[in-house]
């Protein structure tokens, strides 16, 4: 666990917190994400299952990230999911991802998902972190959390990748540092690739997911 001046009011960063937690706040979050939404439609127990299989996939790597944002509670409230530069789960963890998505979510979860992975990937750089996910609680959104969060997140990686399918999110990236390195498409979506290079100082406030 970290202490962070996480948007003021005694709020904290865990970076170390369980599955369960990241999987409740990121299913909240996503609930109207484009990506999301595509992939997974507008079930919530599909979108649920689905992050708990990416992240038990995820949590494989090593060296991942996981981080989430208190409130002085306790209660989580914002997340977010790094992968490091060149980090790719194995076969066996990969079969299993599959498996459980198919089960709970449906083959064509599984086709949706491997195809704007590959997209993806075909365009990350191998040297930077790719931030998988960041999200606030639907209930919190608006409050600073996001932006609290990625800031913290972005200060100790050395140089990041993301992808947005929310044309809204790509001003608020570059605020952060971010330019634009490639647009994609998947299905209904355009996808907008970005890289931040490492060392670069956040600016202010952030997405908040």
């Amino acid at each position: 666990m970290s202490e962070a001046a996480a948007g003021g009011g005694g709020r904290w960063i865990d970076e170390d917190p369980p599955r369960t937690e990241c999987v409740e706040v990121l299913a909240s979050a996503f609930h109207r994400e484009p990506a999301v939404r595509w992939i997974c439609g507008d079930s919530a127990g599909a979108r649920a299952r689905w992050f708990d299989a990416t992240l038990r996939t995820h949590a494989t790597l090593p060296g991942r990230r996981w981080h989430v944002l208190r409130e002085p509670d306790g209660r989580a409230v914002a997340a977010a999911v790094l992968t490091p530069p060149g980090g790719a789960p194995g076969a066996a963890a990969r079969l299993g991802w599959s498996l459980r998505t198919a089960l709970g979510c449906g083959p064509g979860v599984v086709r949706r998902t491997v195809r704007w992975l590959e997209a993806a990937e075909a365009v990350a750089p191998d040297d930077a972190w790719t931030l998988e996910f960041v999200g606030v609680r639907t209930e919190s959104a608006g409050q600073g959390c996001g932006g609290a969060l990625l800031r913290h997140v972005l200060d100790a990686a050395a140089g990041c990748f993301l992808t947005t399918a929310d044309p809204a999110n790509v001003p608020l990236y570059r605020h952060l540092g971010f330019t634009v390195t490639a647009r994609l498409h998947q299905g209904p979506l355009e996808v907008t690739a970005m890289t931040r290079p490492a060392g670069h100082a956040p600016g202010g406030p952030g997405p908040t997911g």
